[in-house]
């Protein structure tokens, strides 16, 4: 479906402009020329994206938007605004705004730019919203947030392989969310109204592990008060979940196996033996096939498990998806904690995306909650993010290494701009005459970068 977008603005070049950049099709425009039309326009349509000019002939333009926004908070909106007025816009951004831009318009491509990101943050809205009532209906059941091709091939994998009762193996760094990807993989199966049981095989010792898997007789080891049954046992008609089982002793691989040639075992202290018919789950951030040839992990072990093996991708190669996670994590936040901070500014997005997130989603998540938790109220800008998340964290590409034309284009202009406001001593003026570029352009430029 095309987005739709309204704008206000009474000046007849600019809308020649903007009527000619949408003009094949891309979108549904509708025009106002002032604030009664506006106000019009915006209660017959709910629109994508509002691009407002601050000076209309009967009403401010921001304060219309502020309007706008008490109705639709999430409402994705861009203020078009003369240079004289950029303080004002600038003080729109941090109360909300998605961004602005100055007239009159110098660069098409730079326009196109905001205005697809704007709408691209729109649609995480939307989706987040549509999420919200999947899962009320679900009653809250897992789901995977992304719409990256990476997310959504990882998904198809997922639901071919749910309603078959075989064994899978899970592998990707810490933090990609391989507990997520086990549970929405049970909630599929036909064994969706049986237990999941999991078992973080890093965080216990080999006797506690042992116990935990196989269960015991009262009086089996010193602290044995009664019988328990352990979570093979517990998992029968389930989905038994392993956790890092790369971190599971040569012992316990053994026994492990012993178990899974035909689903039966013994409790610990007990000669009787019993069987359970589960499914099993593993993961790993380790590459099993280097544990095989180091003899850390079992080879028969290794095959018996990876039955069929789904890879779960960093957050670094999921660059579609960051924004919809950290709307997603903020609102979730928001919630838990009685809040109301956000939206993101769009320089806050953009260090989002361009960070490369070495924890994945586990880290984004941290990340969002933390914010919330201290943030005082309002929008969340980059500073809220500094001391989280540093762009010079990622790791540095190879000096012969080819960055896309974006990379580099972004990179170059973010040098260019601090050296020549330094040579111009922090005269936009100057820099203006030095560079050749307009002192409105200049301006926009030094924002996007934070050089303003």
């Amino acid at each position: 479906m095309k987005p739709k977008i309204l704008i206000v603005d009474d000046d007849r070049y600019t809308l020649k402009l903007l009527e000619g950049l949408f003009r094949g099709g891309s979108a549904t425009v509708r025009f106002a020329r002032d604030g009664s039309e506006a106000r019009q326009r915006f209660r017959e349509t709910d629109f994508n994206l509002i691009l407002m000019d601050q000076r209309l002939p009967d009403v401010n333009g921001l304060d219309l938007l502020r309007e706008m926004r008490r109705e639709r908070p999430q409402q994705v909106a861009i203020l078009i605004t003369a240079y004289a007025d950029v303080r004002d816009a600038v003080r729109a951004v941090r109360e909300g705004l998605f961004d602005y831009l100055t007239k009159p318009f110098e660069n098409l491509e730079e326009l196109e730019a905001v205005i697809e990101k704007a709408l691209e943050l729109d649609r995480a809205y939307r989706e987040i919203e549509s999420l919200r009532e999947t899962l009320d209906a679900q009653k809250g059941g897992p789901v995977l947030i992304g719409r990256s091709p990476e997310c959504e091939r990882m998904l198809q994998q997922i639901k071919r392989i749910a309603p078959l009762d075989t064994t899978v193996l899970l592998t990707g760094e810490s933090g990609t969310g391989k507990d997520l990807a086990a549970k929405i993989i049970h909630t599929l199966s036909p064994r969706s109204k049986e237990r999941f049981l999991v078992i973080n095989c890093g965080a216990l010792s080999e006797q506690l592990l042992e116990s935990t898997l196989f269960g015991y007789e009262k009086g089996a080891f010193t602290g044995a008060a009664q019988t328990t049954r352990g979570c093979l046992e517990e998992a029968d008609g389930g989905t038994l979940f392993l956790d890092e089982i790369a971190d599971m002793s040569a012992k316990l691989q053994s026994s492990l196996l012993h178990a899974l040639q035909d689903h039966t075992f013994t409790r610990l202290g007990s000669t009787e033996l019993r069987s359970s018919d589960f499914r099993l789950i593993c993961a790993t951030n380790k590459r099993l096939l280097d544990e095989v040839k180091e003899n850390r992990f079992r080879e028969d072990l290794y095959y018996r498990i990876n039955v069929v093996a789904i890879e779960i991708p960093p957050l670094r190669d999921r660059g579609e998806d960051i924004v919809h996670l950290a709307i997603y994590f903020l609102e979730h936040f928001n919630a838990k904690f009685g809040k109301e901070i956000g939206p993101f500014t769009p320089d806050a997005i953009q260090m989002m995306e361009r960070y490369s997130w070495p924890g994945n989603v586990r880290q984004l998540k941290h990340a969002i909650e933390r914010i919330v938790v201290f943030h005082v109220g309002g929008p969340i800008s980059s500073v809220d993010l500094d001391d989280i998340v540093s762009i010079t964290n990622g790791p540095a590409p190879a000096a012969d290494a080819i960055l896309s034309y974006e990379e580099e284009r972004h990179g170059f202009e973010s040098d260019y701009l601090a050296r020549l406001m330094e040579t111009a001593g922090g005269n936009v003026s100057k820099a203006a005459r030095i560079s050749g570029i307009s002192r409105q352009n200049l301006y926009v430029r030094m924002k996007r970068w934070g050089l303003s």
